[in-house]
C-alpha cells in the first residue's frame, strides 16, 4: 500500500547542485517504491526537484503552500493536488494530516522548524509516524551534537533519540520509513469510495 511521505527541504536558490540532485534522487526513489509525496508546494529549489522527480517516475504529489508564499516560492501548479492555505500554521497542519511519514532533507530554518515540530510531537507521544533525517554531508551534525548536549544537561529525556532516525543515503532513509510506516492517508480510490 502506498505511503504518503512528507519531505521537508530547502526552497533556497543559492544552494549547491548536489542538494538539488539529492532531492531529485529522493523523489525518484519514493515513486519507484510506489509511494507518494507531500511537500511544501513550491516549484523552486529542492522542493521543486523532489516533486518533479516523483511525478516523472509515476508518483502522486500533494503540494501545500500558503497564499503569502504562492508567488514568492512560486507554487507548483503541476502538483496532482495543490492546497493553498491561509498561513504557515495551516500549511504545516495540512502537511501533517496528509502524511504517513516524514523525511527531512538538508534545508534552512523553515525546514528546522518543521523538523522540530514533528520531533517534539513524537517525543510527546502525539504521533508514532517515522521521522528520518537524511544528512549525507553532515549539515545537521551540529544539531545532533546540540541535542546530545541538551540531554546530558537534563533538558530532554532519552526518548528524544528514539523519536528520530538518521540516514546518510536515500535507500537507507526509505528502508527505515517502509519498516515503520503504517499508511493512514486514504488513497484517491478510498476517498472516492467514501463519497459514494
Amino acid at each position: 500500500m502506498p505511503v504518503y511521505i512528507c519531505v521537508y527541504c530547502a526552497s533556497s536558490r543559492k544552494i549547491e547542485q548536489r542538494y538539488l540532485d539529492l532531492a531529485a534522487e529522493t523523489g525518484t526513489e519514493i515513486a519507484r517504491r510506489g509511494h507518494h509525496l507531500v511537500s511544501g508546494g513550491a516549484k523552486i529549489s529542492c522542493m521543486g526537484s523532489v516533486a518533479r522527480a516523483v511525478r516523472a517516475a509515476g508518483g502522486r504529489t500533494i503540494g501545500v503552500i500558503p497564499e503569502v508564499l504562492r508567488d514568492v516560492e512560486i507554487a507548483d501548479t503541476d502538483s496532482d493536488e495543490l492546497v493553498i492555505t491561509a498561513d504557515m500554521r495551516e500549511r504545516k497542519g495540512v502537511m501533517d494530516a496528509r502524511s504517513d511519514a516524514f523525511l527531512v532533507l538538508p534545508g534552512g530554518i523553515g525546514t528546522l522548524e518543521e523538523l522540530f515540530e514533528m520531533w517534539t510531537s513524537r517525543v510527546l507521544g502525539i504521533h508514532q509516524r517515522p521521522l528520518v533525517i537524511l544528512d549525507p554531508w553532515g549539515l545537521y551534525r551540529p544539531l545532533r551534537e546540540l541535542v546530545e548536549g541538551m540531554y546530558e544537561q537534563g533538558f530532554t529525556r532519552p526518548d528524544v533519540f528514539d523519536a528520530v532516525s538518521w540516514a546518510t543515503n536515500v535507500s537507507e532513509a526509505l528502508d527505515h520509513i517502509e519498516g515503520v510506516a503504517q499508511p493512514i492517508t486514504p488513497t484517491p480510490e478510498e476517498l472516492a469510495e467514501s463519497i459514494d
